[in-house]
């Protein structure tokens, strides 16, 4: 098993919404951005939620976010996972993200949207209980479907559709 590190957040200070993963599959990393596999709906949904072109370069993209307000980040900072899958990671292995540094520097935040269930139950089996609550009072946690191309119990509509709630966050 190899040991994989997430990326830094995509986030701007005045953001009101974090999204999180669980931990960047293969693809990502390799490319060094979040969800890069071609089959993941991340970017084609919040592309219609935020109005950009999810075909658009990675930089672009990420700004586009960063505009709606919308920051990216993965739960776990690293842990041991042979290829892709959650089921895969080794749960001994896991180290988080610094979640207290992270809230207190976007005082904004006040909803976070987890992209699947692993990323849910990661943070509220490592993170949640370690906030303070004045961290915890101010947030919203919210699970929405996984935009994995692994998660295929759901039709990209029913996903975007799902995923719609962000829009009320964003302004689109």
């Amino acid at each position: 098993m190899s040991r994989v590190q997430s990326f830094p957040p995509l986030s701007a200070p005045d953001a009101r919404v974090l999204i999180l993963g669980s931990m960047p599959g293969v693809a990502s990393l390799q490319a060094g951005q979040y969800y890069a596999h071609p089959r993941n709906t991340f970017w084609r949904i919040m592309g219609t939620i935020c109005g950009f072109d999810p075909a658009a370069s990675y930089p672009q993209r990420v700004d586009a976010l960063r505009a709606a307000r919308v920051a990216v980040w993965d739960v776990l900072a690293t842990c041991t996972r042979p290829g892709s899958g959650d089921a895969a990671i080794d749960p001994l292995s896991v180290t988080v993200q610094p979640f207290e540094v992270f809230l207190n520097e976007h005082p904004q935040v006040s909803d976070i949207y987890f992209n699947g269930s692993t990323a849910q139950t990661l943070f509220h089996r490592h993170v949640w209980n370690q906030l303070p609550s004045t961290l915890r009072d101010r947030l919203q946690l919210h699970r929405l479907p996984s935009t994995s191309p692994a998660h295929a119990a759901l039709r990209w509509e029913q996903k975007r559709a799902a995923w719609q709630v962000i829009a009320a966050h964003t302004g689109g």
